[in-house]
């Protein structure tokens, strides 16, 4: 009998009151497979002759770069935003790539709900979990106020508290900027969420009715999914930092300058 995901992640062990979930253990495999491949290129790195792993990580982090330049038109300012956005790209990209691998959402125990037997994967996607995509979402929002404050200081605020006595319609614009900040948080959770989501419900269901044969093409385009997916999230947050950094109408261009400028000097 087809089950199909469920929209919350399940719980397939207890640590003491900690309820281990399975995005959450794929997770930490995720991350452990990341931390392994920074400590492989760590210990190459003390060779004179860079060998094809060095190489390869290199060549990756440098195409990022980049490619970020292209969007911010400065490099001082690619490279400051370089360790968040890239990272949030190799993190979802790397995810979703495991959540495709043989045995993620079909390898489980089943247990009994509401009287019918379910299975409860041992592993599955991570950002087929709303609170992932979420605590990504809230990373990205948040730092571009920070750094907003960082580089615009106390002038970064006008952008959103504009005295109504004097400009009633800067105000009101104001007031939109400050939700449109909050909805940022929920359109990238969902858009994520959505996507790897629906892909995985899709590979489910052409895995029950033709095993083998007509999942394959599907995972060709998941795998394309995955790369636009993590792609569309680190491009859109470097967007929103380059315009936190950059001043808004009622600033001067001394500001702006000043702004920018000392942000690019912290960089290292």
């Amino acid at each position: 009998m087809f089950t199909p995901p469920t929209l919350s992640s399940e719980t397939i062990a207890h640590i003491g009151p900690f309820e281990l979930r399975n995005t959450i253990l794929t997770s930490w495999i995720v991350i452990a497979f990341i931390a392994i491949g920074v400590l492989i290129y760590y210990r190459k790195s003390k060779k004179l002759m860079p060998d094809g792993w060095q190489n390869f990580v290199e060549m990756v982090i440098e195409g990022i770069l980049n490619f970020f330049e292209t969007i911010t038109a400065d490099r001082g300012l690619a490279k400051k935003f370089l360790p968040i956005c890239g990272t949030i790209f190799l993190y979802v990209f790397i995810s979703n790539l495991f959540g495709l691998l043989p045995g993620f959402g079909t390898i489980g125990i089943y247990e009994t709900h509401e009287g019918r037997e379910v299975l409860v994967p041992f592993f599955r996607s991570v950002n087929a979990d709303v609170n992932m995509t979420l605590g990504i979402a809230l990373i990205s929002v948040v730092m571009s106020q920070v750094y907003g404050l960082g580089a615009l200081k106390l002038n970064y605020l006008k952008k959103f508290f504009v005295n109504p006595l004097k400009d009633f319609v800067g105000c009101f614009v104001g007031i939109l900027e400050l939700v449109s900040e909050f909805a940022k948080i929920i359109s990238f959770s969902f858009r994520l969420f959505g996507n790897i989501f629906a892909g995985e419900v899709l590979m489910m269901v052409m895995l029950f009715l033709v095993p083998f044969i007509a999942p394959m093409p599907f995972y060709g385009l998941e795998m394309f999914v995955a790369f636009v997916q993590a792609l569309v999230f680190s491009l859109l947050t470097l967007v929103f930092f380059t315009m936190a950094v950059t001043a808004h109408g009622g600033h001067n261009e001394h500001e702006e300058t000043n702004g920018v400028r000392s942000l690019r000097d912290e960089t290292p």
